[in-house]
C-alpha cells in the first residue's frame, strides 16, 4: 500500500477554509486532572462547535472543496450521529447541494432531534453504524450521490488535523495528546501535523474495548474495516478502522489504549463532577487512561481532546445514578 501523506500547508489550507463556519474551541486547564495525573493537563473543548463536535471540521473541508458536478450528484453520508451533523452543518454553511443523512435507530435522541432541524433528507437505517453505511452505498450507488466517508477519506481526515494544529500553536510544548479513536480521522490527522510540527509529542489514541479495531489494525499490518463490534455506550468509535488513516499513521504509528464500559462512564461523570462539562462517552474517553493511571502523565504536559457533547440525557442520568453520591 503507498503511504498516504498530509502536508502541514494543506492543514493550514483547510483551517483557513472551514473558519468562517467553526469555533476555534478553547483549550482550558484541568487542576482536578493535573492533581490526579501529576501532570499539566488540558482540555481541548470540541464540544463548543456549532454541532457539539469535532466531526464538523473534516465535513466542511470535504464539502467546501466539491466541483460543480459533484454538487449537482448530490451526497450520501452514514454515521452514528455526529458525522451526519457535521454533514448536515456544512450543507447549510456552504449550500448548493442535497444531502441524504443514515443514521442508526439506535443513535441518541439528542443528535436524530438535531439532525432534523437541517435542510438533509434524513433516514433511519438498522441498529449499527454498518447498517447506516450499507444503506448510504446503496443509495449512493443507485442515485449516483458521493457517499462521504466518515474517516475513509483524505480531505475529511485533513480537516480533522486542524485540531492538533490549534492545539500546537497555543500550547507548543505538549508531550502528549490524548485522543478518543473509531475510524481514525482525528488520530491520523493529529499523528501528520504531529510529525511535522513537534515530532517529540505522543500521540495516544483511547478506543472502546468493545471495538478494538484501531489496535487490531496496527497489530496485523492492514485496515480491519468493517469491524463486528460489542456493545459500547461510545458508538461513535464503534465499528472499523479506515483504509486511509491507516495508511496516513503506518511509518509513524501511535499508541493506542482500550478502555472498558465502567472506566468511560466514569470518565463522563467526572467531567460532569469536576469540570462542570457535559460530554459524551465518545469524547470522555480520552481522559479514561488518566483517570486509572495506565498512562504515566507524572511531570509531563498533556491534552485531552473531548470531542463531542452530545450526550443523550437519559444516558446522563443513568450514570450520575450509578456512581453520583
Amino acid at each position: 500500500m503507498q503511504k498516504t501523506t498530509i502536508s502541514l500547508t494543506a492543514v493550514i489550507q483547510a483551517r483557513q477554509r472551514i473558519k468562517p463556519h467553526i469555533r476555534q474551541t478553547p483549550l482550558v486547564y484541568s487542576h482536578f486532572l493535573s492533581e490526579r495525573s501529576g501532570g499539566e493537563v488540558w482540555l481541548k473543548l470540541e464540544n463548543q462547535q456549532p454541532i457539539g463536535s469535532f466531526k464538523v471540521r473534516g465535513a466542511l473541508n470535504k464539502i467546501g472543496r466539491l466541483s460543480p458536478e459533484e454538487k449537482v450528484r448530490g451526497i450520501a453520508a452514514a454515521s452514528a450521529g455526529n458525522h451526519a451533523l457535521g454533514v448536515a452543518h456544512a450543507v447549510q454553511s456552504w449550500g448548493g447541494v442535497a444531502a441524504d443523512i443514515f443514521v442508526p435507530e439506535t443513535a441518541p435522541r439528542s443528535k436524530i432531534n438535531k439532525l432534523r432541524r437541517y435542510p438533509v433528507q434524513l433516514h433511519l437505517a438498522g441498529q449499527t453504524y454498518e447498517d447506516a453505511h450499507q444503506a448510504a452505498a446503496a443509495f449512493a450507488a443507485e442515485t449516483g450521490a458521493l457517499e462521504i466517508s466518515a474517516y475513509d477519506d483524505l480531505d475529511v481526515v485533513t480537516g480533522q488535523a486542524t485540531v492538533a494544529w490549534e492545539i500546537f500553536r497555543e500550547l507548543p510544548r505538549v508531550d502528549a495528546l490524548l485522543l478518543p479513536v473509531g475510524g481514525g480521522g482525528l488520530l491520523a490527522g493529529a499523528t501528520a501535523v504531529a510529525q511535522t510540527v513537534h515530532s517529540s509529542c505522543r500521540i495516544v489514541g483511547v478506543q472502546p474495548e468493545a471495538s478494538p479495531a484501531a489496535l487490531l489494525s496496527l497489530q496485523t499490518g492492514r485496515a480491519i474495516d468493517p469491524y463486528d463490534h460489542a456493545p459500547t455506550i461510545a458508538d461513535g468509535l464503534a465499528g472499523g478502522f479506515g483504509a486511509v488513516p491507516f495508511s496516513v499513521i503506518r511509518e509513524h504509528p501511535p499508541a493506542v489504549l482500550l478502555t472498558g464500559e465502567t472506566a468511560i462512564r466514569r470518565a463522563v461523570y467526572t467531567l460532569l463532577a469536576e469540570e462542570q462539562l457535559v460530554i459524551e462517552p465518545s469524547g470522555a474517553i480520552a481522559i479514561a487512561p488518566l483517570l486509572d493511571g495506565r498512562l504515566d502523565a507524572a511531570g509531563p504536559t498533556v491534552v485531552c481532546v473531548l470531542t463531542g457533547g452530545n450526550l443523550d440525557m437519559a444516558l446522563l442520568r443513568e450514570i450520575v445514578g450509578e456512581i453520583g453520591d
